[in-house]
């Protein structure tokens, strides 16, 4: 653990010194622009009736949530919006610390809370805990959640924290017993974090497998135990919120009202903080540096940045998204339904080293991206070096492993033919920003120089992101050849995030695209790696282990990582409180949120 704290620490640092850079500014998670009308106005963020506590408190999500249910979607938009009124056992604060949230303390070995055998983990409610309408949370809600998200049919975004456990058992009221198959070196996947919030089971017995998806009263107004209730949800757009009457801190929250506003984009929603002060928070500022420097020095705000994991990175499609194959389209079909080329390897290794990284982030990013080879890029303990060719652009290199793979350009149109003599196109598609939109432009560019010819798609980011599983446009169902967003782990154990590329993890239409292994990429050997990682304690060999299974996936062609990004919000000078974290939801310490005089 104290070799752990240190390596955060030494991540802390490194965030505190990029904050206090004028140029740190950049984007968070997923982004884009939402589902509504464009830039924000004064007169959609104004109230006429403010509470009487605290007042309205505004917050500009321009990815606009489209559910409230955090388990039907991996999407980060929804998993802060649902933050402020589910909640998990425990946190990680901005140092990556696990904090308790329901429960009354983090287990550990030394406190009788884990086995000696690392194959039980013991957590205790906090006496007295009560959901928003008056009624008690008991371990039952908890055993309850576990078996919502782990029936196959209910389609849940995060089933992979609940993998490899042999039981979930309500030993009393307030005490549960989760015993796992076998040793969990690191055993605070479930429950943990707002991927495992915590769902009332009076609320939602009858949603469980396939009537998840029809649930609309549950999923858009669920009860909670967080500082705010929902009062009034208009999907990928607005979100009203009042005080918990029954939230278990007195005098908290600070504010009566919570007002969440979709729609616009990412610049709009930091002039709206930053220059015009009509609004208190701005979440994922993928803008231009330059443009958000520019705005910081109006003096209405601050912007504020942390580094974790999280990579802006190419998804590979491995299997077919031809649109001519119906409900198997994009689907993995035990592996009988391949790409028609995505799936050699060397092609997707030219198509990295075609690419100009620093350009990317120079353009887009600023001090607040970095180039980057590998998926896994913190801690520093668990950071492959053996992709770094990737770093130098050698367009001549790309082009010698296209020739030696038969990917020639037989009709001298400047566009390669695949070994089967189509041409080599490739659908490449992503969220609506503006950041994606020039990083798209540039990859485009820079492939055209070794004969790939490619198409620019973009899709507003409520729907790109969204859980809907009749869009044809989510990320999940990724019909294209490849698409582009950010991803990165919960917390500061890799394990659960680098085993999301497992085989059992494959988005399909069985788990409503929403298993997060989005590239259907399967190898058995990979998945030999993640078993042997899950019981796994010595930190070394855990290291090594993920560092392998990152190498795989890098060499092997299911991702092309591109850029290290830190996350970039913004918040108004009168708003005290907030604490940055990279390592779990945003909004994590609300409650604790006020508005100086």
């Amino acid at each position: 653990m104290k070799l752990a704290r240190l390596i955060l620490l030494v991540l802390f640092v490194v965030t505190m010194f990029a904050v206090a850079c004028a140029d740190d500014n950049t984007p968070s998670e997923e982004t884009t622009d939402t589902g509504s009308s464009g830039e924000t106005t004064a007169e959609e963020l104004t109230d006429p009736q403010i509470g009487a506590v605290g007042g309205r408190l505004t917050l500009l999500y321009w990815q606009a949530p489209s559910t409230l249910n955090s388990y039907l979607s991996g999407a980060r938009k929804e998993q802060e919006a649902a933050s402020v009124v589910l909640e998990p056992l425990a946190r990680y604060d901005e140092m990556g610390d696990l904090v308790p949230t329901l429960a009354e303390a983090i287990p550990t070995r030394e406190n009788g809370s884990i086995s000696a055998d690392l194959t039980q983990i013991k957590w205790t409610l906090k006496a007295g805990l009560i959901w928003s309408d008056g009624t008690p949370v008991t371990s039952a809600d908890v055993v309850f959640t576990y078996d919502y998200c782990s029936t196959a049919a209910t389609g849940c975004a995060h089933a992979q924290i609940y993998d490899g456990i042999a039981s979930v058992v309500a030993v009393d009221e307030r005490t549960v017993v989760i015993t796992f198959d076998a040793p969990r070196p690191f055993p605070y996947g479930p429950f943990v974090a707002q991927e495992g919030a915590i769902l009332q089971q009076a609320q939602f017995a009858d949603c469980v497998g396939a009537a998840a998806q029809e649930c609309t009263e549950q999923n858009f107004a669920p009860i909670g135990t967080g500082p705010y209730v929902v009062v009034e949800f208009r999907p990928n757009d607005t979100i009203l919120y009042t005080a918990n009457a029954n939230y278990r801190e007195a005098g908290k929250p600070f504010f009566s009202e919570l007002f969440l506003k979709g729609g616009g984009d990412a610049a709009a929603a930091a002039r709206a903080v930053l220059e015009t002060g009509e609004a208190d928070y701005a979440w994922n500022l993928q803008v231009e540096p330059e443009i958000l420097n520019a705005m910081v020095d109006a003096g209405n705000g601050q912007v504020v940045t942390a580094f974790g994991t999280r990579v802006e990175h190419l998804l590979i499609n491995q299997t077919n998204p031809s649109d001519t194959l119906g409900d198997d389209r994009s689907e993995w079909l035990d592996g009988n339904n391949p790409h028609p080329f995505l799936t050699d390897a060397n092609l997707v290794r030219a198509l990295s080293l075609a690419i100009d990284r620093d350009v990317l982030v120079q353009a887009g990013y600023g001090v607040a991206g970095r180039a980057t080879c590998n998926i896994i890029t913190a801690p520093d303990d668990f950071v492959s070096t053996a992709n770094d060719e990737c770093l130098t652009r050698n367009v001549a290199l790309a082009n010698q492993l296209l020739d030696e793979s038969g990917y020639l350009d037989t009709d001298n149109d400047g566009i390669r033919e695949t070994p089967d003599g189509e041409p080599l196109f490739i659908l490449y598609q992503t969220s609506t920003n503006s950041v994606r939109q020039g990083t798209q432009a540039f990859v485009k560019q820079m492939w055209s120089e070794i004969g790939v010819d490619t198409e620019l798609r973009n899709i507003d980011a409520s729907v790109f992101f969204g859980g809907d599983v009749a869009s044809p446009d989510t990320f999940g169902k990724f019909y294209a050849d490849i698409e582009m967003y950010t991803a990165g782990a919960t917390g500061t154990d890799l394990e659960t995030y680098i085993r999301g590329w497992t085989t059992e993890n494959i988005a399909g239409a069985a788990n409503n695209w929403q298993g997060v292994n989005v590239p259907r990429w399967s190898r058995p050997e990979y998945d030999a790696l993640g078993a042997e990682l899950a019981i796994t304690g010595d930190f070394d060999q855990r290291a090594k282990l993920i560092m392998q299974m990152n190498d795989m996936l890098i060499q092997e062609g299911a991702l092309i990582p591109l850029i290290y990004r830190g996350s970039v919000s913004a918040h108004a000078n009168s708003i005290v409180g907030v604490r940055m974290t990279a390592w779990d939801v945003e909004l994590w310490n609300i409650s604790d949120w006020s508005r100086s005089e």
